[in-house]
């Protein structure tokens, strides 16, 4: 069965949370490759946690005006910012937790970031909806 008659047998409501989805995963890619180069330039020359904290702040600027216009398309308010710092805070605290303990397991500071990336991706996706679309 083609993937348009597939689609076009979900109810309102499945349809658009598989489109908040793939737009979270089309903007996720987008910042996470943006958080990954900005990593790998400044971990030439700073501590992987600093470089990673930095390359976070340079994504969460993107992700954020993106999450809002275009995965979840809400208009941005105080509240919502507010949730969307949070749940970040969150992510970026899980993400040095285990980016210094993949690296103490010796994976390579290149390296060590993608299976962070693994964990924290599903996570922050629930985190960011449950803030974006409170009360919407």
């Amino acid at each position: 069965m083609p993937m348009k008659d597939i689609i076009s047998t979900l109810s309102d409501k499945n349809r658009k949370r598989l489109g908040e989805v793939v737009r979270f995963g089309i903007v996720g890619v987008a910042a996470t490759v943006l958080q990954y180069v900005a990593y790998i330039l400044l971990a030439m020359l700073l501590p992987p946690a600093i470089a990673n904290i930095i390359a976070y702040i340079i994504s969460f600027v993107f992700n954020y005006i993106a999450s809002t216009r275009y995965t979840f398309k809400v208009k941005s308010t105080k509240r919502r910012g507010a949730g969307f710092v949070f749940s970040h805070a969150v992510n970026l605290s899980l993400q040095t937790v285990l980016l210094q303990f993949f690296l103490w397991l010796g994976l390579d500071k290149n390296i060590a970031l993608l299976p962070v990336f693994a964990i924290c991706v599903p996570v922050n996706f629930l985190l960011v909806r449950c803030f974006l679309k409170k009360g919407s």
